[in-house]
């Protein structure tokens, strides 16, 4: 992979390469040069460049490539998918998906380039401006700096990317150190495609070389997905500029008594284990009204343990490893801690390496961190609870908040129900985790700042400029 938008360190005392490694063999799968806070001139210098030409593409031009970009990406889907086996440990079906995930925020961001250039403004509709006429157009924003995580190393890459070169932006991509060969291969492809390769800067490094980047005064947007404590640092360090932050979650999904416990079980499994638990919006605490809670607990731990962990390359898996084994000792701790608390291990609670099993967990005391924080593991909290109001006080008892959702065969309960939970969004009969990549995507209270989706980043990324002329 030759990665041609990367620029790299060339200080004599830079960082190393970044070795990267399979998280569920442990074996170096590549590596890629790292940059310093020393290289961040000659990386801006680059995104200057790139904006001058991104800036200067039309909009049928922005939309070849990245339409292209998206036919290229079918192409060498299971490429793709391969990559992100090996080097985020995603389950090959699951990884099948985020590919065709990825090809569709391409094909929307190539839709959004000609389709969401600006409106007609009436002025002659108002007093004193009858013999004007004028229109708005949507602009680039300027230098993007977009800073991804590892759970979907691919599609989110995309869902930065795609609106970003849209939008005629350049843009400055720093990538998870635990996946950068899949943002790589993403970059590669638009490269492909068509796109100039400056308009994509690609680095790699530690902490100081991401806040040198988020200060940088010709940074008009920092676009960052990842944890609350450095999504905190970024708004401290960024100065005047645009900031989309989309920041972890903690869904709560209430089920109710009248609702299909089978479909409610079914849905909650997979979205609580999806990926390895690692996903903002999968299913961490199900609330289950009193009535139907022995039913649903049995159903869903009898799923749960139906499910086959290990080796992600494996057809048959369906809960591949977690990241690190650091992460995967976390999950076992938070558990272990809550377990001495009070709470009871239903299933699970086992860990071999990197991979930690399903584990599903009951009677979790509400001051838990298992209970209060974002869990991010293959972890689902088991709760009861009586009345309606009493589930949508404890669903809202968390800062942050992304999506909820709730099962019931009331359509007036559901509405009610969806309108007093604080959240981003609200699913109903259906996993918290549902997302399609065209819709409105982030969180509520100290979940987000701003929104994702395409049609919504782009806008993020743009801004209008109006054109009035006095006839």
């Amino acid at each position: 992979m030759s990665a041609p938008a990367v620029v790299g360190s060339h200080a004599v005392d830079g960082p190393p390469p970044l070795i990267v490694t399979d998280p569920y063999h442990g074996t170096t799968i590549g590596s890629v040069p790292q940059n310093g806070p020393g290289d961040v001139d000659a990386v801006m210098e680059r995104a200057r460049m790139g904006l001058r030409i991104s800036r200067s593409l039309s909009r049928f031009s922005r939309h070849q490539i990245l339409d292209r970009a998206a036919a290229l990406l079918a192409e060498r889907a299971e490429e793709a998918a391969g990559l992100i086996v090996r080097e985020a440990g995603k389950t090959i079906r699951q990884a099948r998906k985020e590919v065709r995930r990825a090809r569709m925020t391409l094909s929307l961001s190539a839709d959004a380039a000609r389709s969401d250039a600006g409106e007609v403004i009436p002025f002659d509709a108002f007093e004193g401006s009858e013999n004007r006429r004028g229109w708005y157009t949507r602009e680039p924003l300027g230098i993007i700096l977009a800073i991804t995580p590892y759970n979907d190393a691919l599609n989110l890459v995309a869902h930065k990317l795609g609106p970003a070169i849209a939008g005629g932006n350049a843009v400055v991509l720093k990538p998870s150190q635990l996946t950068p060969l899949t943002a790589r291969f993403l970059v590669d492809l638009l490269i492909d495609a068509g796109l100039p390769d400056e308009i994509v800067t690609v680095v790699h490094g530690d902490r100081r070389l991401a806040q040198t980047l988020v200060a940088a005064r010709e940074v008009r947007m920092v676009s960052f997905t990842g944890g609350f404590a450095t999504g905190e640092a970024i708004a401290r360090n960024a100065g005047l500029k645009k900031l989309a932050m989309e920041l972890g979650g903690n869904a709560p999904v209430i089920v109710f008594a009248d609702a299909d416990i089978d479909a409610a079980v079914e849905s909650c499994v997979s979205g609580a284990f999806w990926a390895a638990g690692q996903n903002c919006v999968g299913a961490q605490r199900v609330l289950v009204q009193r009535e139907a809670y022995a039913a649903f607990r049995e159903r869903f731990v009898a799923q749960t343990v139906a499910l086959r962990a290990g080796d992600p390359a494996d057809e048959a898996t369906d809960v591949g490893p977690m990241i690190t084994v650091a992460a995967a000792q976390r999950a076992e701790r938070v558990v272990a801690d809550a377990v001495s608390a009070g709470a009871r291990v239903l299933v699970g609670h086992r860990r071999e390496g990197s991979v930690y099993w399903p584990t599903v967990v009951e009677e979790v005391p509400l001051s838990c961190e298992l209970w209060t924080d974002e869990v991010f593991a293959p972890v689902v909290v088991l709760s009861v609870f009586d009345t309606e109001e009493q589930a949508i006080l404890q669903s809202n008892e968390i800062e942050f908040a992304l999506h909820a959702a709730t099962f019931t065969a009331d359509i007036t309960r559901a509405l009610r129900v969806s309108g007093q939970l604080e959240a981003g969004g609200v699913m109903i009969n259906d996993s918290s985790d549902y997302r399609v990549d065209s819709m409105p995507f982030g969180g509520a209270k100290y979940g987000s700042m701003g929104r994702e989706g395409v049609r919504f980043a782009y806008e993020e990324m743009t801004q209008p400029k109006v054109i009035c002329i006095n006839a």
